[in-house]
């Protein structure tokens, strides 16, 4: 890198910033200043008509400043009286936003997270579903609503389902929205939708057939895999129950898994892609049914790879009730949780086998509160996380030890929450208030 002159004056909004091609050339290529530079960061000026190398920007001067200090030590002080979000603007302009949000958090650790904000929705009840988004953002599905946001917290146009129960929602990338959402009876609708995250607009549906002819269905939970396809639970009017599959990019449907006799598939409550295996988990869980029905459908082979429930098993009072489950492939094992979070382990190597109960993990005993929400498992980078009342443990190593808990007694019972963007969001089950937990950026030494 090779720079003719390495000194560079700015006027911006009538400020006069000095600084040096070094320091702007932090800000990358896809920056305004890197449109200032030639394929070999030279500054691209001519001497004749601009011989001080002064280059006016008609821009906010102070918030200026502070971008310009983020290139300078790569770290974002931000004064008290500034806006955080005219600061963001600013930002946009210069092509700096994720030179903000990599200083503002690092990349996601459990061992250091830390609650960096509350949201507060427009509508009291339970929500629905939270999902975190791939670039920081997240939504919140209610009722017939899907509430999005951005990375910066600010809430784009709303996904309504005019009066459809919203079932499940998930991010196809940070531009797309998956939605689930019921039958209508006598309306013909129903099923999954893609819309716009950032317009809420409808830009596709996808469609069961069965016997050549197109069917109204109620979707329930969603899952993707790595090779683009959208995986859901469906129950139609006659034999439309099992697991639909549609390609992502051209929204058709290019498989169905019927529900085989006695067992439950079109009511799963949740699925998960396994990579390793390429098979798919389904599991439906108490109370939707009386009992619980885990399996692993592979699509390939067209069979039931293994299965689990606890059908005519011994129930010590609700005490074992399996509440969620979640595959963990590198401990060929699914990981399930009660309503008092004792985690439970199954062998997927082995067909119907026992549960074994984790006694460590437990931490409560006792009167539930009022209005308990059910505990919710998610695994990510070897950590397992589990939803209790108003707080989420972290359990980490070959025993599951427990390692910290997030809580915040603010907004009522924990329904939901979800890790992605480098933030965990978590759910509060009243006034639809949800939580933000963010690691802070490593010291610079």
């Amino acid at each position: 890198m090779g720079y003719q002159q390495n000194r560079v004056r700015l006027n911006v909004g009538g400020g006069i910033f000095e600084t040096t091609v070094t320091t702007l050339a932090n800000a990358g290529r896809n920056s305004l200043f890197g449109a200032m530079f030639d394929d070999s960061w030279n500054l691209q000026s001519d001497t004749n008509t601009n011989p001080t190398n002064e280059y006016f920007i008609d821009r906010n001067p102070d918030c200026f400043a502070v971008l310009l200090d983020l290139l300078r030590t790569n770290e974002l002080c931000v004064p008290t009286n500034m806006s955080e979000k005219l600061l963001y603007r600013e930002a946009l302009y210069y092509g700096l936003l994720d030179h903000v949000r990599s200083a503002k958090w690092g990349p996601f650790d459990a061992n250091r997270l830390r609650l960096s904000g509350t949201v507060a929705g427009q509508a009291p009840g339970d929500g629905t579903a939270i999902r975190a988004g791939p670039d920081g953002g997240c939504c919140v599905a209610h009722g017939c609503m899907v509430h999005v946001y951005d990375w910066m917290m600010d809430e784009h146009p709303p996904i309504s389902l005019d009066y459809q129960r919203v079932n499940d929602v998930g991010w196809l990338d940070s531009e797309n929205i998956v939605v689930s959402v019921c039958e209508r009876m006598g309306r013909g609708d129903g099923g999954i939708g893609l819309f716009s995250s950032s317009s809420g607009e409808l830009r596709d549906k996808f469609q069961v057939s069965h016997e050549n002819q197109v069917k109204s269905y109620t979707a329930g939970a969603l899952s993707f895999s790595s090779d683009y396809k959208i995986f859901s639970s469906c129950k139609g009017r006659s034999n439309e129950y099992g697991i639909g599959v549609w390609d992502q990019i051209t929204g058709k449907q290019t498989d169905f898994f019927y529900e085989p006799l006695g067992w439950s598939l079109g009511d799963a409550d949740k699925l998960q892609w396994l990579n390793g295996s390429n098979c798919l988990l389904v599991a439906t869980l108490f109370p939707r049914k009386d009992n619980c029905y885990i399996s692993l459908l592979d699509f390939r082979e067209k069979k039931m790879v293994w299965s689990w429930s606890d059908m005519g098993a011994p129930v010590m009072v609700d005490e074992k009730r399996v509440r969620d489950a979640i595959a963990m492939e590198e401990s060929n094992a699914i990981c399930v949780v009660n309503e008092y979070e004792d985690l439970g382990f199954i062998d997927i190597r082995n067909s119907g086998g026992s549960v074994r109960w984790s006694s460590r993990s437990k931490l409560m005993k006792g009167k539930m509160p009022d209005e308990p929400c059910y505990p919710k498992l998610a695994l990510h980078e070897g950590q397992l996380f589990s939803s209790m009342n108003d707080s989420i443990s972290v359990f980490c190593g070959p025993d599951w030890v427990l390692i910290s808990r997030l809580r915040r007694s603010y907004g009522g019972s924990i329904c939901d929450f979800s890790i992605g963007g480098d933030r965990l969001f978590a759910l509060h089950s009243e006034d639809i208030v949800y939580d933000i937990w963010e690691t802070p950026p490593a010291p610079i030494i």
